[in-house]
């Protein structure tokens, strides 16, 4: 993950765990794969990202999209940053956190959750302002 300092040049704050990436793709549109990927895996922030954006109901997308974004944010901090401070979506380790920070925003919509959902939509634009483009949203 970026540090805080905002200028793009931090280290990453974690190494992509061998295998996890092929794993997801593979995984990709069987619910239990993605599971079992998550539980092998559980710092890789991209399955939890996965399972929020494809889950059948808003209810299970916010439960993964919150264990997706709390586990984003304690990366973050590992990595320095602090707690301010862009997390561009252009750093690929950053992606997975900001896939399941959306994917809370839309769930916490999906269950009437509007104050949730616009202080997502704000921590967006603060850690990425072009995070739409980025995410393809």
């Amino acid at each position: 993950m970026q540090r805080g300092r905002g200028d793009g040049r931090g280290p990453p704050g974690h190494v992509q765990p061998a295998g996890a990436r092929a794993a997801l793709e593979k995984a990709a549109g069987d619910p239990e794969a993605l599971r079992r990927v998550a539980a092998r895996w559980p710092a890789y922030l991209a399955a939890w990202a996965e399972l929020a954006e494809t889950a059948d109901d808003p209810v299970s997308s916010y439960a993964f999209a919150r264990v997706g974004y709390h586990r984003g944010l304690d990366a973050l901090r590992r990595a320095g940053w602090k707690g301010s401070g862009l997390v561009r979506a252009s750093r690929a380790e950053n992606v997975g956190f900001l896939r399941s920070l959306e994917a809370l925003r839309a769930a916490a919509c999906a269950i009437g959750e509007d104050d949730e959902a616009s202080r997502c939509e704000l921590f967006l634009y603060q850690c990425d302002p072009d995070w739409q483009t980025a995410l393809g949203t």
